[in-house]
């Protein structure tokens, strides 16, 4: 396994060893103790899938209180993902990173709690694969606007194809202060 540092301290990009033969391939997509070597969770609590076709994006989300880390991987198809520092107080608060993540490439992203996620299928399908160290908790959900132009992602879509939750999601700038988290010092 190699790790990645992006330029959000604590998002990484995580490249599994792919062991290929004739036959097709293999590679641990996820272990504990290894984890545990490199600073990452041990214990994952909820496992989501969600399928999406071209141009479909989810997000920014994130949940505040009640923080949720997540291991995100693309199992068919591939997707541009982003994750957005929107603690209070951090030094790259607003800033943001992305990854393509691709059934082909077997690159898992790691985005620690504190930060909105998101991301946008490139392919024709794809199937996006989440573990996440807290569950779901609905009075916690929250949102920032995809297109927000202070934190200026560079998507590579123009019209992606939306839920009305994240349509109608507020700028950074405009989510109240108890509804972000704060950077740990």
């Amino acid at each position: 396994m190699r790790i990645i540092e992006t330029s959000l301290p604590g998002c990484r990009v995580i490249e599994p060893a792919v062991f290929e033969d004739d036959r097709g391939f293999f590679f641990e997509s996820w272990n504990a103790q290894t984890a545990a070597q490199h600073g990452l969770p041990e214990t994952f609590v909820q496992s989501n899938v969600a399928g999406s076709a071209r141009g479909v994006l989810r997000g920014l989300h994130y949940q505040w209180p009640n923080p949720q880390g997540k291991l995100v991987s693309v199992l068919e198809g591939e997707v541009y993902d982003v994750a957005v520092d929107v603690r209070q107080g951090s030094p790259t608060f607003g800033r943001w990173t992305a990854v393509v993540l691709s059934a082909a490439n077997r690159r898992q992203m790691w985005i620690p709690e504190g930060f909105a996620h998101g991301y946008v299928v490139l392919s024709e399908r794809a199937v996006f694969h989440y573990l996440c160290t807290a569950p779901y908790d609905r009075t916690a959900d929250a949102a920032i606007r995809w297109d927000d132009p202070a934190i200026a992602i560079g998507w590579p879509v123009t019209e992606p194809i939306l839920s009305p939750k994240d349509t109608h999601a507020p700028l950074l700038a405009d989510v109240a202060s108890e509804r972000l988290p704060t950077c740990d010092p």
